[in-house]
């Protein structure tokens, strides 16, 4: 997991969303993540943050010098949202800090009800976020059922995440961390209504075979 981070020169810092450390200088997030850096202003990623609230001596904190969205998104559809971050310095892989491997010929759907997991360090409750991360348990919706609970299309591209009596979901805060199911790197959380609504799963990007071809093209 990655904790990226809005830093400013007088030492003050904001969160702002999610990723994983894909190789050792490139983090995996949503393309509607992507933030305008003023003068006095940059960007981390920063690694092994348990604890958003201190500082501890694991963590790593590398500048991201390039945001690289897809150029197909779409912020009123929410399609393509995919983007990738390069770092200035390779992160340390150690046994804090390890990449995340992509599904190596992409995913093309999960079966409805398939146990996944996602992690972030978003709201717990209304304007309440989280200074340490948390993990959650969530389950595949299926791909129909979601499209029913929408007006925006839900597209092969995405696929839908949630908890049968809306209690456990990703959240404001949590985009861009990693969806895992059946021990993959499936999913990116992308959007949603509200937080943990039964109706109104989650919806993710999908890491199908479109996306792990423009990261390994984008990559080099």
């Amino acid at each position: 997991m990655a904790s990226l981070q809005i830093d400013f020169w007088n030492g003050s810092f904001v969160p702002y969303c999610k990723g994983a450390l894909i190789i050792s200088n490139w983090v995996l997030i949503v393309a509607h993540c992507e933030i305008t850096i003023e003068s006095d202003q940059f960007l981390l990623a920063v690694l092994r943050d348990h604890s958003l609230s201190k500082y501890e001596t694991s963590e790593q904190r590398l500048r991201i010098i390039r945001q690289i969205p897809i150029t197909k998104f779409n912020n009123r559809t929410m399609k393509h949202d995919i983007m990738l971050l390069q770092l200035e310095t390779d992160a340390k892989i150690d046994q804090d800090v390890n990449v995340l491997n992509l599904p190596k010929g992409g995913i093309t759907d999960m079966k409805s009800g398939t146990t996944c997991t996602v992690a972030g360090w978003g709201e717990t409750k209304i304007n309440n976020y989280s200074h340490t991360l948390q993990e959650v348990e969530v389950e595949v919706i299926d791909r129909r059922k979601c499209k029913c609970m929408y007006r925006t299309k839900i597209t092969q591209d995405m696929i839908c995440v949630g908890d049968s009596e809306g209690r456990k979901n990703a959240c404001h805060g949590d985009s861009g961390g990693p969806l895992i199911c059946d021990k993959m790197y499936t999913g990116i959380v992308s959007f949603g209504k509200g937080c943990a609504i039964v109706k109104k799963p989650g919806v993710y990007t999908l890491l199908t075979k479109k996306y792990i071809d423009w990261i390994r093209d984008t990559i080099g």
